[in-house]
């Protein structure tokens, strides 16, 4: 298999954003695909995201961004709110796959992932859940993996896109920092405002809320706590809390609160970011999407350049005569723009901390402007 251009074999590990749009991606240039993915079938991830033009650009390559567009709720751009209640800036995003389609859209995590997962199946792509990566070893132009369940394959091509926390990215031997800022963001689905047609921002004395519609019917609520420890709460002390930090913003914040008590669930989550200063690669073997390069979620761009990265792989591969060459290519080709957002994304919380939301806006906006550029 010294050519990837002959027989292509590919395990990937983790059925997310990344793992699936690679999985499609490369099923469709011909390679033979099994994702592993260690939750079970029937597990949900959180309650909504942000597909910016980027991530839209990217999934209408696979022929997916009108039925993200007709599952989600459509967007022009940002307005962000200041402390006082008053609109302060209006950031109109560019619209990247036509001037008549929206620029970005909103929509349910669980939506995205159906699509994906239905599209990868569909593609020939085989998910074995409750299954995941125990040890790894490059033997020559292949990978020998061994799986959670004992079994020992050889691939072609290792994918790690397992997240943040990636496990594949220890087993390559890759090393990096999970850096914590500081802040805790919360999260509640909600009922749709009528008066909540884009990303609408909230800037606080203290910190930073937000709603985002995802449907005609509901949105998400998020809520950025600053100057808080990496800590858990009980389940039971969620909802109240949110509902008390949310009563601390003027104007149409108070209009959320209410929301939040018929929300079934409120999640808080730690401000986390990771950033693989050198290779993403080793031998046959790669990580991707978070694993690679997690931003902070204030630009709303981590999808974004997850779904990039699953195309930009598979197309790399297809130009070069060896999948490490296709590999080699492929990180150079992404790691400044994913350095980018991520450092981005860190500056924009270093601002909203020390209450600089005016410095942050034009950085957003200039950073979404560099994010259109070809990926």
């Amino acid at each position: 298999m010294k050519s990837c251009r002959g027989a292509r074999t590919a395990v990937i590990v983790g059925a997310g954003v990344a793992g699936l749009t690679a999985a499609s991606a490369l099923a469709r240039r011909g390679w033979r695909v099994e994702i592993a993915e260690a939750a079970p079938a029937t597990a949900t991830s959180g309650w909504g995201l942000c597909l910016t033009g980027p991530a839209l650009r990217a999934l209408d390559e696979l022929g997916l961004a009108g039925r993200c567009l007709a599952e989600g709720y459509g967007m022009a751009g940002i307005t962000h709110v200041d402390v006082n209640g008053e609109s302060a800036d209006r950031v109109q995003l560019p619209r990247l796959i036509g001037a008549e389609r929206p620029a970005m859209v909103g929509m349910a995590r669980p939506v995205l992932h159906r699509i994906l997962r239905e599209t990868a199946e569909r593609s020939g792509v085989v998910v074995h859940y409750g299954m995941t990566v125990a040890a790894v070893d490059q033997e020559q132009e292949l990978v020998r993996v061994r799986f959670s369940d004992g079994t020992v394959r050889q691939f072609a091509l290792l994918v790690g896109a397992d997240g943040i926390r990636s496990s594949v990215r220890a087993l390559l031997g890759l090393a990096t920092s999970l850096d914590y800022h500081g802040q805790m963001v919360w999260r509640a689905l909600v009922p749709r405002p009528p008066w909540a047609t884009r990303i609408h921002q909230f800037a606080g004395e203290v910190n930073t809320a937000g709603l985002i519609p995802i449907s005609g019917s509901q949105a998400y609520v998020f809520l950025t706590e600053n100057g808080v420890g990496h800590s858990a709460l009980p389940d039971a002390e969620l909802a109240p809390r949110l509902r008390q930090l949310l009563g601390a913003f003027p104007g149409r914040v108070k209009e959320i609160c209410p929301l939040v008590s018929a929300s079934e669930s409120v999640v808080r989550r730690p401000v986390q970011t990771a950033l693989l200063a050198g290779a993403w690669n080793r031998g046959n073997g790669v990580v991707i999407g978070d694993a690679a390069h997690a931003p902070a979620p204030q630009m709303a761009s981590g999808a974004a350049l997850a779904i990039e990265d699953g195309l930009v792989l598979a197309h790399e591969l297809a130009c070069h005569e060896s999948v490490g060459a296709g590999l080699e290519s492929f990180v150079n080709r992404r790691a400044r723009r994913c350095r980018t957002l991520v450092q981005t994304s860190v500056a924009i919380v270093g601002l909203e901390q020390a209450q600089h939301h005016h410095k942050a806006y034009p950085l957003v906006n200039a950073c979404h402007q560099q994010m259109a550029e070809p990926a």
